[in-house]
């Protein structure tokens, strides 16, 4: 990982020279506990002066305006222009108009990005596990999918990055999740990489594993980023990375960070 002092890090990936990304922490802003620091949520419950001045930090390090949608879990996407309203409800978004990023919002859902190596269009994703679900087999990787090839582009050929969220060592879900991606592990080579039982009623899921599984099953072949390895938790990586689920009630707040993605001029 390539890294952006007091801000976040670049994802080492195979990106044109057209295209950049940037990952936060929670380093580096001005959010007090525990919020701290940089927290770019401004429904968090955090002080909403204090999440301004951290997304204006955020803007002077990526140099071109975000785009900050109003992610709600959902497959739905949006294309973003330097116009695009933030607040717009999407959990997808792509551009082919330089000069203007946007912001995947996360704090152990996973984002995902998306370029190609020649094209100047650029995707990413919020995917929790109801958005790599859907419905019906459709989900926000199948969104990614669509938005590719209507721009002229196969998913085979695009690059994807996958950023940090909680990993399957502290990701415990009931049978509705298990049951949600029943399709996927009939299919998948490995589907005990995906799951493991750890009650009657409980599982530890592989967030990035689903995603992985997800992505390739639609076309996407070159997948970096987030092996779901510790360092990539964000449930376990406490000083470097908010975690909604460590913090939210045992602390009374959570911030958020943010994958950016943009074409430059």
């Amino acid at each position: 990982m390539q890294s952006k002092p007091s801000i976040g890090f670049e994802p080492e990936w195979p990106a044109p020279p057209f295209v950049r990304a940037l990952m936060t922490t929670r380093l580096g802003g001005v959010s007090k506990a525990p919020w701290n620091e940089l927290n770019l949520g401004l429904l968090s419950g955090d002080k909403v002066s204090d999440v301004h001045q951290n997304r204006a930090l955020v803007e002077q390090a990526l140099g071109v305006p975000a785009v900050y949608m109003r992610q709600v879990h959902g497959t739905q996407g949006v294309a973003v222009t330097p116009s695009t309203p933030s607040n717009t409800e999407a959990d997808v978004a792509w551009t082919t108009q330089a000069g203007v990023a946007f912001a995947i919002m996360a704090a152990d859902c996973l984002p995902i990005l998306v370029c190609h190596p020649t094209v100047k269009w650029v995707a990413g994703a919020h995917a929790g596990w109801r958005g790599l679900a859907g419905q019906e087999g459709h989900g926000v990787v199948e969104t990614l999918a669509h938005s590719a090839k209507v721009h002229g582009v196969s998913p085979q050929d695009c690059v994807v990055w996958l950023g940090p969220c909680i990993g399957p060592t502290a990701f415990e879900v009931g049978e509705d999740v298990f049951a949600a991606f029943g399709s996927l592990l009939e299919k998948s080579d490995n589907p005990a990489n995906l799951f493991v039982q750890a009650s009657p009623n409980k599982y530890m899921a592989n967030l990035a594993g689903l995603a992985r599984e997800r992505l390739k099953a639609a076309g996407f072949r070159s997948v970096h980023g987030n092996d779901s390895s510790l360092p990539w938790c964000t449930y376990r990586q406490e000083t470097l990375y908010h975690s909604h689920r460590r913090d939210a009630v045992a602390k009374g707040g959570s911030g958020r960070m943010a994958a950016y993605i943009w074409i430059t001029t």
